[in-house]
């Protein structure tokens, strides 16, 4: 059972999430907050798997909250859900550490498959974020060749299927490899392309265009 605590100053948008979760079964509501503080306080005291995270909101914002919540032992992975989709956002929420990006706009399967994504260990971008972030930074800085040239061919494989939201169970079958070998290619990745966690390496990906392109890097 994955247990969620929802952060959102939005009282109705609490609710409907609410009652979205408690309907899906594998997943059940713990807490809630209104605000980055009560977010960090019940988190605490709750322990979820997974925190829902908005981001405008009053007294704390998500991201502080979520830079607080990286810090505690066991931490809770963060699935910020927001209506902003600005560059300086998206920033700030990777930066503090949130492990996966959709907008409030998302279906509500994409939320639930998101909220099993984070909560398993993956990386979950929202294909428009995704968009946005190429769109946005691909073509003024175009791909990083030193750090892309690091990746042998399969670990390029990995990170492509990562960036399309693959999990790493759905990577080995598609790509004909054990779940520890993905393992072992996604710590490799993240070791060679100087990033914290999966959901950088997934978001440098894009910002470089890396995910879009078919070329391998030749690594070997």
């Amino acid at each position: 059972m994955i247990r969620v605590l929802l952060a959102d100053d939005d009282a109705l948008v609490r609710s409907g999430l609410k009652a979205l979760l408690r309907a899906e079964p594998g997943i059940t509501v713990v807490g809630e907050a209104a605000d980055g503080a009560e977010a960090v306080r019940a988190a605490l005291e709750h322990r979820p798997d997974v925190v829902v995270m908005d981001i405008r909101m009053p007294v704390r914002d998500g991201v502080s909250a979520t830079r607080d919540l990286m810090a505690v032992p066991d931490r809770p992975r963060v699935l910020v859900l927001t209506t902003f989709d600005l560059d300086e956002v998206v920033d700030d929420a990777i930066s503090a550490g949130a492990d996966g990006f959709l907008l409030k706009r998302a279906t509500p399967e994409e939320l639930i498959a998101g909220i099993h994504a984070v909560a398993a260990g993956d990386a979950v971008v929202s294909p428009a974020v995704a968009r946005r972030l190429f769109a946005s930074h691909a073509a003024r800085i175009g791909p990083d060749h030193m750090r892309a040239g690091r990746l042998t061919d399969r670990e390029a494989d990995v990170l492509r299927a990562m960036a399309r939201g693959l999990s790493n169970t759905e990577i080995a079958h598609t790509l004909h490899l054990s779940v520890e070998t993905v393992k072992t290619h996604v710590k490799h990745i993240l070791a060679k392309l100087d990033v914290r966690d999966r959901t950088q390496a997934v978001v440098w990906s894009y910002r470089t265009g890396f995910a879009y392109r078919s070329d391998r890097p030749g690594g070997g």
